[in-house]
């Protein structure tokens, strides 16, 4: 049977309508927007502390490279199996609530890893964060752009963006001062603090907006997260094993057949976890590419490029946290003016030249790398890639949910979110590969070159998505929902 979807799509007479927000007395702005944003924050604070850490974590708990990338990619792979299983939760039981559960497990998880004495217990609490950030990042998003008025939601989102640029900005700093004044195990106390404020504050600032009640997508869930673990794995142990080996060959066969496996399921099942319909719109089917793009390529780069200046430069982590600061303040201060000016500037443009700007820095960065390299010789790469950073971030949500219902803005935050950290795991996994391929080791005379391939390799990803970005609609205004036929 047909149907036709729009804004106003009606859902089930258990949940509230979805035009429902525009009749109920509304918060304050600024509390809405501070109320979704902190626990966001600091769930994007934990990335880039951790990648700071790892130089740090390789001495002290005898981490080997590979461990190291699995502090990173079991965050990241926890992150992706479940953002669309919480965005379902969330439709189901509330935003508000499943929101309020994943800041709760990641505090739990931050103190499981602090009390990590080695590698192994480290990997498995940062699969515990990882599973509440899946519940944190795409509700925060859900929860703005459905607590605020419509003609303010642009705003919202641009200071969304602005925050999530603030935690890329202030991780690495944070991190090295904590580690350089404390220990490692500090950076993940201080997410304590910040869960035990964020919850009291998100209870009462944000209503428990629903979306459509349907069952959840067990199956669907375990066959996209088996698929994304056994492809990562793959890569992760090719150079040890052999590419060419039956059990990496095998694996990655088996991750592809439950990745076709789940796109069938969610073609025919009746409450998918990724509604196939969605891809049918141009915008939000390319915005996906572009997130996937994005992560791959230059947050792949970043797990190279902060160990590259204390291994080789000698930096101590809160001297490394301050070097790169041209790279990460720029999206706090680029991303809200981003998401102000995105409806008449146009997404397109925005994010076109923000893709563009960072495969530049990393290309620069690439061939500037050596191990007598004069650190204000990355000031402007790390500048122009900063930029890029800003210009993607809040373009790329306005993007996203420019021409869909606010009853699917859960689900499509979920999607991206999914897309964009399944990027990040395979940007880390395979430029590791190329490092470890090549010779790297973290030793100063061992590191460049074979860190070097990997860095042109996140660049040419980035020019990829220049290409993928230029075939988005221009975005020059927030358009109303358009029909989508399921």
């Amino acid at each position: 049977m047909t149907e036709t979807l729009t804004a106003t799509t009606s859902i089930r007479s258990d949940a509230p309508p979805p035009d429902a927000s525009a009749t109920m007395p509304r918060r304050p702005f600024g509390l809405v927007v501070a109320a979704a944003s902190v626990p966001m924050f600091m769930a994007t604070l934990d990335n880039l502390v951790m990648t700071n850490a790892l130089p740090v974590l390789h001495e002290t708990l005898g981490a080997s490279v590979e461990q190291l990338q699995w502090f990173v990619n079991a965050y990241t792979l926890a992150f992706a199996s479940m953002i669309l299983v919480a965005s379902a939760l969330g439709d189901r039981f509330g935003r508000r609530t499943v929101f309020l559960a994943g800041i709760a497990i990641f505090g739990v998880g931050s103190v499981l890893a602090a009390l990590s004495t080695d590698p192994g217990q480290l990997i498995a609490a940062r699969a515990v964060q990882g599973f509440g950030g899946a519940g944190v990042m795409p509700l925060s998003l859900a929860l703005i752009s459905g607590g605020v008025a419509p003609a303010r939601r642009p705003l919202a989102i641009g200071l969304w963006g602005g925050i999530a640029g603030l935690g890329v900005a202030a991780g690495p700093l944070v991190g090295g001062a904590i580690m350089q004044g404390w220990n490692w195990q500090a950076i993940f106390w201080i997410n304590v603090p910040i869960a035990i404020v964020a919850m009291p504050l998100a209870f009462f600032a944000l209503r428990n907006q629903f979306g459509e009640r349907t069952r959840i997508d067990v199956l669907g869930a375990i066959l996209t997260a088996g698929g994304v673990l056994a492809i990562v794995h793959a890569i992760v142990r090719g150079n040890d094993d052999g590419w060419s080996s039956l059990s990496v060959v095998g694996e990655l066969v088996a991750g592809t057949l439950l990745l076709v496996g789940f796109i069938a399921w969610q073609a025919r099942g009746r409450a998918p976890l990724v509604p196939l319909r969605l891809f049918r719109d141009r915008s939000f089917s390319l915005t996906n590419i572009v997130g996937f793009l994005f992560s791959f390529g230059a947050m792949g780069a970043i797990f190279l490029l902060i160990q590259y200046l204390q291994v080789v430069q000698g930096s101590t982590p809160l001297e490394a946290a301050l070097q790169t600061t041209p790279w990460t303040l720029a999206p706090m201060f680029v991303a809200p003016v981003a998401g102000l000016i995105a409806p008449r500037v146009g997404t397109r443009a925005l994010l076109t030249v923000g893709l563009l700007l960072q495969g530049v820095g990393l290309l620069w960065i690439g061939l500037a790398m050596s191990t007598d390299l004069d650190y204000p010789s990355l000031i402007a790469p790390f500048v122009l890639s900063g930029v890029g950073m800003g210009l993607v971030f809040a373009p790329m949500a306005t993007a996203l949910l420019a021409t869909l219902g606010v009853v699917d803005h859960a689900k499509a935050s979920g999607v991206n979110s999914t897309v964009r950290e399944i990027g990040l795991a395979l940007g880390t996994a395979v430029m590791t590969a190329i490092f470890v391929g090549a010779g790297g080791q973290l030793r100063p005379d061992m590191y460049v070159d074979a860190a070097r391939p990997a860095v042109f390799t996140g660049a040419a990803v980035l020019f990829v998505g220049v290409v993928a970005a230029l075939l988005l609609p221009s975005g020059r205004a927030t358009a109303s929902a358009t029909p989508v036929t399921d």
